[in-house]
This record gives structure tokens, C-alpha cells and sequence, in this order.
């Protein structure tokens, strides 16, 4: 047998990894929408294209990775009044979010990145306490059905 073909059969093996990524969530900042302990198939962020709001996303956080949703785009504004995210101005639509944060916060400024929050405000470290994170924190869109 020739030397390259194992080594090919592993390439070959291999490379849906070279796109596709599993992530096993941890902890309950995203419920309802991913619970503590599942996994998913994350899309690499080179194949990904560019954050979409409202999409999720495996993050690389200021203290390690996490999953968060894409709230504010680059040279948003984001506030919080009551409870209630209020993005450039006008009230926004969040029907993923069962549990508010109740209270007034901000205002956030993404500047040239993003602001990320999980779903479960009550439970998340997000970029209400970072701030916004640059395009290359990004490291997997995970899809969501």
C-alpha cells in the first residue's frame, strides 16, 4: 500500500471540520433558546460571512469563549429603559427573550464592533459589561431552526 493513501483517508476524513464545529453549551445565559449542556454544529467563522442581528454566535469573550446573539452592529446605539432594548431610537423586537432584565442601563455604543447579549439577560456576562467585541472575536455562527 502506498504511504499517502492513510494519510489521505484521514485528510479527507477530517476535513467537514475544517467548516463545521461542535459546540457544547455551557451554562444558561442563552435559555430558552440553547440549554445548558447541548451541543450544536457551529459554522466556522471563515465560511460564515459576515454577523447578521439576531444570529448566534461562539464568541472568543475577554474571558474565554462564549455564545451570544448579535444585537448591535457596528456604529449602533443600544439603551435598555424599563427593561426594554431600545436600538437606534426605536423599541426592539425580541421574542427570544422570556425573562428581562428589568431597569434602566446603557446607553452602549458598538463603535466598529459588535455588542452581544445572551438571551437570559438575568444570567449573561455580556457586552453590557465588556462592551462591543471586533469582527475577529468571531469564531462560529451557530444555526439556529
Amino acid at each position: 500500500m502506498k504511504l499517502w493513501i492513510p494519510f489521505a483517508a484521514l485528510a479527507l476524513a477530517l476535513s467537514p471540520l475544517a467548516v463545521v464545529h461542535p459546540v457544547r453549551v455551557s451554562g444558561k445565559s442563552m435559555e430558552p433558546t440553547l440549554i445548558d449542556g447541548s451541543l450544536h454544529l457551529a459554522l466556522r467563522s471563515w465560511c460564515a460571512g459576515t454577523p447578521v442581528r439576531g444570529e448566534v454566535w461562539l464568541l472568543e469573550g475577554p474571558s474565554g469563549p462564549v455564545i451570544k446573539r448579535v444585537i448591535g452592529l457596528p456604529g449602533d446605539h443600544l439603551e435598555q429603559r424599563d427593561g426594554e432594548l431600545f436600538l437606534n431610537g426605536p423599541r426592539m423586537d425580541e421574542p427570544y427573550v422570556r425573562r428581562i432584565d428589568q431597569g434602566d442601563a446603557g446607553p452602549w455604543e458598538a463603535g466598529e464592533g459588535y455588542l452581544l447579549l445572551g438571551d437570559n439577560r438575568r444570567e449573561s456576562q455580556d457586552s453590557r459589561a465588556w462592551g462591543a467585541l471586533p469582527r475577529s472575536a468571531f469564531l462560529a455562527r451557530i444555526p439556529l431552526r
